[in-house]
Parts: structure tokens; sequence; C-alpha cells
């Protein structure tokens, strides 16, 4: 799967790179048949509310036929956003899937 990675107001590291390549290649044995039209993700470093900190945003858009699926989380490290990310993402295409096969069933 290709995967067109976007960082804003961070610096894009190798180790941040190969993270999310490897978070977004696990996906894909839940996609399984499914074709992936376009993977786009998206890192961002904002300042909190009240001096809070460095908050970290995890932003994932997969393209699939007939549906755009999103997720986006928010937590004060990267590799933790990135993780809920990956963990809702996979939730959101086996719900995806199920709904897919629950249509072929009726159909």
């Amino acid at each position: 799967m290709k995967i067109n990675i976007k960082a804003t107001k961070l610096e894009l590291s190798p180790a941040i790179r190969d993270y999310l390549q490897l978070k977004m290649n696990y996906l894909e044995k839940y996609l399984g048949d499914v074709p992936v039209i376009n993977c786009d993700v998206e890192v961002e470093k904002t300042l909190g509310a009240r001096r809070k900190g460095e908050i970290f945003r995890a932003e994932v858009n997969l393209e699939v036929p007939r549906r755009l699926l999103r997720v986006e989380k928010t937590e004060k490290d990267l590799y933790k956003a990135i993780d809920k990310v990956k963990d809702h993402l996979e939730l959101v295409i086996k719900k995806y899937k199920e709904k897919l096969i629950t249509k072929r069933r009726n159909a």
C-alpha cells in the first residue's frame, strides 16, 4: 500500500516515517482483498490550550471503493496517537468489511 505522509509543525524523521509505515502495513491483513485507492496520513504538533504543553494529532484518510475511512486522534505522545489511530482504523475497516459482506448476502 502506498502511503502519503504529511507532517505539520513537526520534522518527519526516518524513525517516525518507518513507524507509520509499519503500523499502516499492519492494517493490510484486515483489508484483505479490498483495494486501497489512496492512503493519506498526517501528523501534526500543536500547543495545547492554556499551556498544557505539546499535543500531537494523527489523522488517516483511507480511500476504498465507495467510501472514505477517516480517523483522527490526539495525544501528548506522537507514537501513542499513531497507535490509537491504527487501533481505531482497524475497527472501522472491520465494520466496513462487515457491511460489504452483509450487502452481498442480501443481494
